[in-house]
């Protein structure tokens, strides 16, 4: 093996390209493979995102609806029933938002409500965003003991 014999693996090397602009010799001299003449032929041509050839853009021509409100806060909701699944199934009495984190129940920087739906019979201390009226309730008669972050 010697240095003037190395070529890359076979299927690495996808195209051929040549040199663009190097005068005649090259094989696309003049234009130097752009064609002629608009704006893709300018040296510093950036196509802008969206931009359909000086066309309306799509999401200029669709219709806008509706209202976003960018102060929305988005909570994944837990029922009182799933409260009681996590304690059968991973043991935990302290409900927080790191504990469901770390059990996968949520993400990082999610927000909790805790909703009424289902029974508890667990005496559970619950940590999180926000509860329901029926959730609290229900809580705290199981004997359990509430407070929000």
């Amino acid at each position: 093996m010697n240095l003037h014999s190395l070529t890359p693996a076979a299927g690495s090397v996808k195209s051929k390209k040549g040199r663009i602009g190097r005068g005649e010799g090259s094989g696309s001299a003049g234009t130097a493979g752009k064609g002629h003449k608009g704006a893709k032929a300018r040296t510093g041509y950036k196509s802008k995102r969206a931009f359909e050839g000086g066309q309306m853009p799509l999401q200029m021509r669709l219709p806008k609806r509706g209202f976003k409100n960018i102060n929305r806060v988005e909570y994944v909701p837990i029922n009182v029933a799933r409260l009681q699944e996590i304690f059968d199934n991973y043991g935990i009495k302290e409900i927080t938002l790191a504990s469901l984190y770390t059990a996968g129940i949520i993400k990082k920087d999610d927000k909790v409500k805790i909703l009424g739906n289902g029974e508890i019979s667990t005496a559970l201390t619950v940590n999180v965003s926000v509860f329901s009226a029926s959730a609290k309730s229900k809580i705290e008669a199981a004997g359990g003991s509430i407070s929000s972050n």
